[in-house]
């Protein structure tokens, strides 16, 4: 399957949305309209942090997205990118597209002078994890939350 990959404009909406849906199913979080719109509209809003990328088929259809972030690093005294959201659709899921999706992140990053790109992911997600493995290192540091 032959994809390009691009930044998500105005007309993206509905199509993103269908994604968004199986990526918040993925990871068994309910999606709301609000929720939906709110991310949307951080994406959109040039002047918000979240921005974010799709890759598209031959046929013009929408198969993955990425979002992501520029933030300050304090020990380098830097900027970095971090990945918040990779997504693909199942029936795509072996055709390289995360692979190209995480090059158009690592190509934003050069762009845009930022020294490092950082993610997560669930520690059950294997199949992301063999991706992530191959082209970036596995670091050592344990990933913490807190309700407030």
């Amino acid at each position: 399957m032959s994809v390009h990959v691009r930044p998500l404009g105005d007309k993206d909406f509905f199509p993103w949305l269908g994604l968004f849906e199986g990526y918040s199913e993925f990871y068994e979080s309910e999606l709301t309209d609000e929720k939906a719109l709110r991310v949307w509209s951080w994406i959109i809003d040039k002047n918000h942090d979240l921005d974010g990328a799709v890759a598209v088929d031959e046929n013009g259809e929408l198969v993955g997205f990425v979002h992501f972030r520029e933030f300050p690093r304090t020990l380098s005294a830097d900027q970095a990118l971090f990945l918040d959201d990779l997504y693909v659709v199942p029936s795509s899921r072996s055709d390289g597209i995360g692979r190209q999706l995480m090059a158009y992140v690592k190509d934003y990053a050069k762009a845009h002078h930022l020294h490092q790109v950082q993610w997560l992911t669930a520690a059950d997600n294997e199949a992301a994890q063999r991706l992530y493995d191959d082209i970036a290192t596995r670091t050592e540091w344990v990933t913490y939350e807190q309700e407030v």
